[in-house]
């Protein structure tokens, strides 16, 4: 990848050249100095996080380079490769791999449809005469939505822990497609989360126990897991919302397939070696099949199974939960791996400072965080004229309700998060750097509208029946 050095900042470039052709500059990742004033200026200047940890694997073997902390004072904590994070939709990475395995070993075939694999009674949905495939669920090209409508958390704060089997297939039981299977990319942790459903089932075990005996153990990842054991409770990191405020943890059930994952630096960069052939696995085929890529996903991203692939060079996936940001990826050709952990939930994430190190491009240009919002308190008969549903568009639509003395809010596609408020019409988000002003009409009437700003951006919903 020719890039200039203005351009690969921290990186160096080595000429490579082949007999006979001019030499080629190739990327190589910054060292661990540059690393760490990358993740220095991301915490301790810009404020756009509390700990990162960053594990880089290549021809020189491994290290990680960590700065911030795993938990705020008066708790605070080191980071190391050994601390333990919520790596959210990473998780899918192993879900698409858990299917070529599980291809290898003439269990399923990736055009079977879903609905081979479902329960009893539950009807798949179908379009023009086609069905859902394995492969369709594993390169987000199913029609499926990103999430379903009947996700209706009982806690907010930990919001895929109550969504069961029993309301995941009631859901697919009655949904309609709205384009056909196949046709177009739309990311889906809906998806994702039924095939990691269906594969367990069809071996007969939990998402979890079947994780963990054809991938984890081959690898040898022990500290990688779902359910936490108390030595690696006592290593998680503390998460944190984007605004750095103390999050909660979040534990999925029947979408586990999507995002439950939770592990370290270190592990992360073990299942690294087995990709970029640092070390023998016994995944190396079903690896070697899982890259290949099946569909295309948003320009120039083409999808292999579970894995995003840019330009044809670099395979990736992140993650994000309520307290958590992570990014992976390597490129074949390099053979240079990376892995990103934070605990904050920032819009920042740990994206660029990954695709940064694994092949050069420019880090994110951003501004130092603002200082933390101040909630005030106002009567439950001073928020119930917000009460309502607002309309951004025909497919996305904002609820507002009210318990009480709180308001809270849920988008399209989202949980419902209480918002809070600063000034009689102003409120903010606490789980992510975003707040909304409702309006009444100019004649002093009913609330007509709510303006929500985020990330420099302002955008009007329009109340339905003010």
């Amino acid at each position: 990848m020719r890039m200039s050095r203005r351009a690969v900042g921290a990186g160096m470039l080595a000429a490579v050249a082949a007999p006979g052709a001019r030499a080629q500059p190739a990327w190589v990742a910054p060292d661990n100095g540059a690393i760490d004033r990358i993740l220095a200026e991301r915490i301790d200047t810009l404020r756009q996080g509390v700990g990162i940890v960053v594990g880089v694997i290549d021809a020189k073997g491994r290290r990680v380079v960590s700065h911030g902390v795993a938990a705020r004072a008066p708790h605070s904590r080191p980071l190391d490769g050994g601390t333990v994070f919520e790596i959210g939709s990473m998780t899918k990475v192993f879900t698409s791999l858990l299917l070529a395995d599980a291809v290898r070993r003439g269990e399923v075939r990736l055009d079977d449809p879903v609905a081979k694999y479902a329960p009893a009674g539950a009807r798949m949905p179908e379009r023009g005469g086609r069905q859902i495939t394995l492969i369709d669920l594993a390169t987000h090209t199913s029609g499926l939505p990103r999430m379903p409508d009947n996700f209706k958390p009982a806690n907010p704060e930990n919001p895929y822990a109550d969504y069961d089997a029993a309301k995941l297939y009631a859901y697919l039981s009655g949904y309609a497609l709205t384009r056909d299977i196949g046709a177009q990319y739309e990311y889906s942790n809906l998806g994702a989360g039924l095939l990691g459903d269906v594969l367990a089932r069809e071996a007969g075990m939990t998402y979890e126990a079947l994780l963990r005996r054809r991938i984890l153990e081959p690898l040898k990842m022990r500290d990688t897991t779902i359910a936490l054991t108390a030595p690696l409770k006592a290593r998680l990191a503390a998460g944190h919302t984007a605004t750095l405020a103390p999050a909660a943890n979040w534990d999925l059930d029947a979408l586990a397939g999507a995002g439950a994952i939770r592990s370290t630096a270190d592990d992360l960069l073990t299942f690294l070696a087995a990709e970029l052939r640092y070390a023998p696995s016994p995944l190396a085929g079903a690896m070697a099949d899982q890259l290949v890529p099946r569909r295309k996903g948003p320009a120039p991203v083409d999808m292999a199974l579970g894995w995003h692939v840019s330009s044809g060079e670099v395979y990736w996936h992140n993650g994000g939960t309520g307290g958590y940001r992570s990014f992976f990826g390597f490129d074949p050709k390099s053979r240079i791996g990376v892995v990103v952990l934070t605990n904050a939930a920032t819009v920042a994430g740990g994206d660029d400072i990954g695709f940064h190190i694994l092949a050069g491009r420019p880090l994110s240009k951003l501004q130092p965080a603002p200082p933390p919002r101040v909630a005030i308190a106002l009567p439950s008969a001073a928020i119930a004229p917000f009460v309502g549903v607002y309309h951004l568009a025909s497919a996305m639509k904002m609820e507002v309700s009210q318990e009480g003395a709180r308001l809270f809010a849920q988008l399209t596609g989202q949980a419902r998060y209480e918002i809070f408020p600063e000034g009689p019409n102003d409120f903010f988000w606490k789980v992510v750097d975003a707040q909304v002003t409702f309006e009444r009409d100019p004649a002093g009437g009913p609330v007509t509208r709510a303006v929500v700003h985020q990330m420099g951006r302002d955008t009007t919903w329009t109340r339905a029946n003010p």
